[in-house]
């Protein structure tokens, strides 16, 4: 079957607005040449398809041949960046300095040198007042070329002052390049594992951290270089389960746009990981009251014009916001409820396929799995962990470990005895490859293997037992990482109790937030 993300301009028409659209049209409508008549007849014929098929394309569509497809395929797609850039011209910061820039080089090359340092002067005054110091240093190249090419008389000392102004914007930004490749890192390798599985791996973070962290000469702070500073102290944080450390630079990372809240406009996106990080910082630490306060801010925000009118925004917050509403629900036991999530976010995942990465939707497949586990519908549980399970991407060793952990114990509740003899053997040798056995996965595997020859009168205690010796894990921090994706001492304490394991973790909810639900009943 033909991919829909195969081709590009297919995925640039299908990303259009009926606004943008109707502007396209009007744009290259100004001309009657017979090449926009062309792609106006490419354009409309893409718009009407479901899913991209050149054979299709061509036999539907007579006017267009298979030689020149490729040439008018490429200019449509020129055609309609221009005709996009137009409209985005006044609400995009970047792409009014780059026009900017563009007329300081029109000015020059007709010969208006000053004209020209009037409008790079109001370049790097504009670009400053939004930390945007790539854009400077382009301006103060272009004016060093006009100062050694031409006698301006246009400043006393300009030559000192532009190389002041180099020296200091060069400084600032190699500091906000090492920062971000550092950050960058940091996360690429909890994408690829997960968080730390043991010492080894923790010392191998920190000190990769610790040798990249630049130092920072007086004068060289941004707002960049700190935005990428917290997010280095939070990825370093986070991968070594310090949820503390993780919270307070997570914090730190969206007070930057507090203080500065335009910048919110300008770099929506990293507003948003940060908003993200943050509620994931609240989850992790259980702090149930600030997770629903930034919770709320969070939706509110979906719904401002920074988000609703960017499709990379929407999506990203659609993706972030949704994670935390199931999150909510894992916190406060509520798994049955957070059920009603799932449908409307399959159908927004299928909407937005083609904009997404696999990282995101192998997050969804989990936690969905994790609501049907925690609901006692484990054949639902077993669907969406095999999603994972057979999915033929190297990404988060960790989730393809406890999906195969989660999904054996499905089955084990399933009472599928059968297939559980080889699924042991299978996911241990998986996950021993993998390196992400920990003493409470043994622990686990040891009471599986066990409970095969127990009858139901002696495997009661044995549940007991398995609670205990894992309880004196839960202060080991390369332990936890199990209690962290799979509550496996909640479903323990519910096959003692022989209650759903969400009653277990309703009723720790309504322990831990006592004052909360007796004023909010």
């Amino acid at each position: 079957m033909p991919n829909r993300s195969s081709d590009t301009l297919f995925q640039l028409v299908k990303s259009l607005k009926k606004s943008e659209k109707r502007n396209f049209k009007l744009y290259v409508g100004r001309s009657s040449s017979a090449e926009n008549l062309k792609i106006t007849l490419l354009f409309d014929a893409l718009d009407k398809m479901e899913i991209y098929d050149e054979v299709q394309l061509l036999k539907k569509n007579k006017g267009l041949s298979k030689q020149q497809l490729s040439n008018s395929k490429a200019h449509l797609y020129k055609q309609i960046l221009s005709s996009l850039r137009l409209i985005r011209h006044e609400i995009n910061m970047e792409i009014q300095l780059h026009e900017q820039l563009d007329y300081a080089v029109i000015l020059y090359n007709q010969g208006l040198y000053l004209q020209s340092l009037k409008v790079l002067d109001r370049i790097k005054e504009y670009a400053r007042s939004f930390h945007q110091i790539s854009y400077v240093l382009q301006a103060l190249f272009f004016e060093q070329k006009i100062e050694s090419l031409h006698i301006t008389r246009s400043m006393q000392d300009r030559a000192g002052r532009l190389a002041e102004e180099m020296k200091t914007a060069n400084e600032q930004m190699t500091l906000t390049g090492i920062l971000s490749s550092l950050s960058l890192q940091l996360y690429s390798w909890y994408i690829q594992h997960g968080v730390a599985r043991n010492e080894k791996d923790e010392k191998a973070v920190r000190e990769f951290f610790e040798s990249q962290l630049p130092v920072q000469p007086p004068g060289s702070q941004t707002f960049y270089s700190n935005l990428y500073l917290y997010q280095c102290y939070s990825w370093n944080a986070f991968i070594g389960q310090d949820f503390l450390s993780y919270y307070r630079y997570t914090r730190r990372w969206v007070d930057l746009f507090d203080k500065e809240p335009r910048m919110i406009g300008i770099e929506t996106a990293l507003y948003i990981k940060g908003i993200h990080n943050l509620l994931s910082a609240h989850f992790d630490l259980l702090n149930y009251p600030k997770f629903v306060e930034t919770l709320n801010l969070f939706e509110k925000f979906f719904h401002s014009d920074f988000v609703q009118e960017n499709d990379n925004n929407r999506i990203q917050t659609f993706v972030y916001l949704h994670i935390a509403k199931i999150n909510m629900h894992f916190i406060d036991g509520t798994f049955s409820d957070g059920l009603s999530l799932v449908p409307y976010i399959e159908r927004k995942l299928k909407e937005y396929e083609i904009y997404l990465d696999g990282h995101r939707i192998l997050i969804f497949y989990y936690k969905f799995a994790s609501l049907y586990f925690g609901s006692g519908d484990y054949e639902n549980t077993i669907k969406y962990l095999n999603k994972i399970i057979n999915w033929k991407m190297d990404l988060r060793t960790d989730l393809q470990c406890y999906s195969r952990l989660l999904h054996l114990i499905a089955h084990y509740e399933l009472g599928n005895y059968d297939l559980l003899e080889y699924l042991i053997k299978t996911v241990y040798r998986f996950m021993a490859k993998m390196e992400n056995l920990s003493l409470v996965e043994e622990e686990i595997f040891r009471f599986l293997r066990k409970s095969f020859n127990l009858s139901p009168k002696e495997l009661e205690p044995e549940f007991g037992n398995l609670l205990e010796r894992l309880k004196t894990y839960q202060m080991n921090r390369f332990e936890t990482r199990a209690f962290v994706y799979l509550d496996i001492i909640s479903w323990l304490e519910s096959k003692i109790r022989n209650v759903p394991v969400q009653k277990i973790i309703r009723e720790k909810f309504l322990e831990r937030n006592v004052a909360l639900v007796k004023n909010n009943p």
